[in-house]
């Protein structure tokens, strides 16, 4: 039988080659959940800001920059190159179903996958996000669909636009 009192280090080598390769392995779940959790904050984000501004009469160019400027304001701190567009499509006619969108867009930069590169693997450094929400303008023509109402056309034509950063 053996001895196995000249293995003393055998462990501790063995824990120090294992323990980068867990952590890596654990990490980078841990930045795939932070990324859909900033996708998800981005959308709550669009969300509301669709809410305020189909709520906005009358709607305008400064509004919708307002409301763009406090989406932008509620978007996750870690994306980068956000930028928030509000547009408010309405022609103005009784043929016209308004409506009001949203989008947000931003970069989310990994940091935990990106250490995949020292096994080898090639990785994306960086993913854009983009959210976008319509929803029904409030403030409607009293006669959405001409003389009889039979039919709704939606409005091809933007009148109102806002986007922050200008």
């Amino acid at each position: 039988m053996r001895s196995l009192l000249n293995c003393k280090g055998q462990s501790i080598v063995e824990i120090t080659l294992m323990t980068p390769i867990i952590l890596v392995a654990l990490y980078v779940p841990f930045d795939f959940g932070m990324a859909i959790i900033a996708g998800h904050l981005t959308q709550n984000a669009v969300r509301d800001g669709a809410r305020v501004a189909s709520a906005t009469n009358p709607m305008s160019n400064a509004q919708a920059g307002n409301v763009a400027q406090s989406v932008y304001n509620i978007l996750p701190p870690s994306l980068v190159s956000k930028s928030v567009n509000v547009t408010h499509y309405a022609t103005g006619g009784t043929e016209c179903a308004q409506n009001v969108e949203v989008t947000a867009q931003g970069g989310y930069n990994f940091f935990f996958y990106r250490l995949m590169a020292l096994l080898g693997v090639s990785t994306p450094s960086q993913r854009t996000i983009t959210r976008t929400t319509k929803m029904w303008y409030n403030f409607q023509p009293d006669q959405n669909g001409g003389e009889t109402g039979s039919s709704t056309t939606f409005c091809t034509t933007l009148t109102y636009s806002g986007s922050y950063p200008p």
